[in-house]
């Protein structure tokens, strides 16, 4: 469960942070529409978007894909009820993708209404690192999960021992 927390706190300060980036003040990102075409207009800027999708979404080889694996993997090895509630939850996972896709397709596929906002990534240095440096746990604890896991694991033992 302390992996599942640390993986997808990163995940959210990437995916929200970057909703931050592509706004600045009086063009922020406030619906799918104001993402519509972004993704071709400031590829850049929409790269730790994507990533922050992807791993909420549970793809591999991102810290979001570990953390649902060991939820879920340890809900099935538990077994009982638990059972159903990791198919329940892999079911639930499918339905958030939908989501996720969508606002993806948005970013690439669709082209702002004539008379909608167009979203400008604003220029900040400090959000800029808080991408760089949540952009590089999600990859890093998707490719090697096995440091975070010893952490969480040591964690864990230390608060119930």
């Amino acid at each position: 469960m302390l992996y599942y927390l640390l993986a997808y706190t990163v995940s959210n300060v990437l995916a929200f942070g970057s909703l931050i980036l592509l706004g600045s003040r009086g063009k922020e990102v406030v619906n799918y529409d104001d993402l519509a075409g972004v993704g071709r207009r400031h590829p850049l800027a929409s790269a730790p978007f994507i990533l922050g999708v992807l791993t909420l979404m549970g793809f591999p080889p991102t810290a979001g894909f570990f953390g649902k694996y060991y939820v879920f993997s340890a809900a099935v090895q538990s077994g009982g009820w638990m059972i159903g509630l990791a198919v329940l939850g892999v079911l639930a996972s499918v339905v958030g993708a939908y989501y996720y896709l969508k606002v993806i397709v948005y970013m690439y596929m669709r082209d702002p209404a004539e008379d909608a906002p167009i979203a400008v990534p604003m220029r900040s240095g400090y959000v800029a690192a808080a991408l760089i440096l949540a952009g590089y746990f999600v990859i890093r604890m998707g490719v090697a999960p096995g440091r975070y896991l010893d952490m969480a694991l040591s964690a864990a033992s230390g608060l119930i021992g």
